[in-house]
């Protein structure tokens, strides 16, 4: 079994399903043609210079350790495998990228280097530089969202545990970060706990996404509708439908995922790169 990566395509960030006359997996490891990879996974997206652009881990298997991975497309659908443009001397993945006052930024997981780390694109898509440490400690996959004018970053600080959910705010990208009144927001849940792609604007609010990693790590992905969120409060409701239907069992993602970027498409559409485990 391996990972690999999707695109699906629906009326909502609520409701995604596989794109129509798209074959997914749209990437796998076999693309990934500059180091020898075991997987790709962890897929986000953003639209920049007229294309689509998306940034993903791939498992070095020569190093052992994830790099990030770019592919291109001109319509979001078909996507080509470019190369690694990130590479670090640990472990990375979850290459969050997002857009702030025309620059752009991405931050990965990071946690070997036991922080946060930001990073920005000296030359988009192609050259990144480690630009800030923004929070010290551990954390998997760390989710940042720009909301009433403040600055928020969801993790989890047991990657290996995947049952506990932190909260930062602060009113500057690059901080100081300060922990939520409220954190942890989840202690002791891995059904919901650890994050599971990008944290989306929709309806006036927020949609947050979690990894249930239980019984195994990357069973399915749920959705939250985040109802309040202050600097002093916080208030979440679990949505009652997932945001993709359960495919266990079934299809190229029928052994599990774990990971949704979604964005509003040019026809009101939302298309959203996902990952998934099958056999080969």
């Amino acid at each position: 079994m391996t990972w690999s990566i999707g695109i699906y395509v629906g009326e909502s960030p609520l409701q995604l399903s596989p794109a129509p006359g798209v074959d997914n997996p749209v990437l796998s490891r076999s693309q990934v043609w500059d180091v020898p990879a075991s997987f790709v996974a962890d897929p986000f997206m953003i639209r920049a210079h007229g294309s689509w652009h998306m940034f993903f881990e791939a498992k070095n298997i020569a190093t052992k350790k994830g790099e990030i991975g770019h592919a291109v497309s001109s319509d979001g659908f078909g996507w080509t495998y470019q190369r690694i443009v990130l590479s670090e001397e640990f472990h990375l993945s979850y290459p969050y990228v997002f857009e702030s006052e025309g620059e752009y930024y991405m931050m990965p997981e990071t946690l070997q280097a036991n922080h946060i780390r930001l990073y920005k694109a000296e030359r988009f898509p192609g050259r990144w530089r480690h630009a800030a440490n923004l929070i010290k400690g551990e954390f998997a996959d760390p989710s940042i969202v720009f909301f009433e004018d403040r600055w928020w970053i969801f993790a989890c600080p047991r990657p290996f545990d995947h049952d506990e959910l932190r909260l930062f705010f602060s009113d500057s990208l690059f901080g100081p970060w300060v922990e939520h009144p409220q954190s942890p927001i989840i202690a002791g849940d891995p059904h919901v706990a650890r994050p599971a792609g990008r944290v989306v604007t929709f309806n006036g609010g927020l949609i947050r996404y979690a990894q249930d990693c239980s019984p195994r790590y990357g069973s399915r992905v749920s959705a939250f509708e985040i109802s309040e969120l202050t600097p002093t409060s916080y208030r979440e409701i679990i949505c009652e439908r997932s945001p993709i239907p359960s495919t266990i069992g079934r299809g190229w993602n029928g052994r599990g995922m774990h990971h949704v970027d979604p964005h509003l498409y040019g026809d009101g559409r939302w298309i959203a790169c996902v990952d998934g485990r099958y056999l080969e």
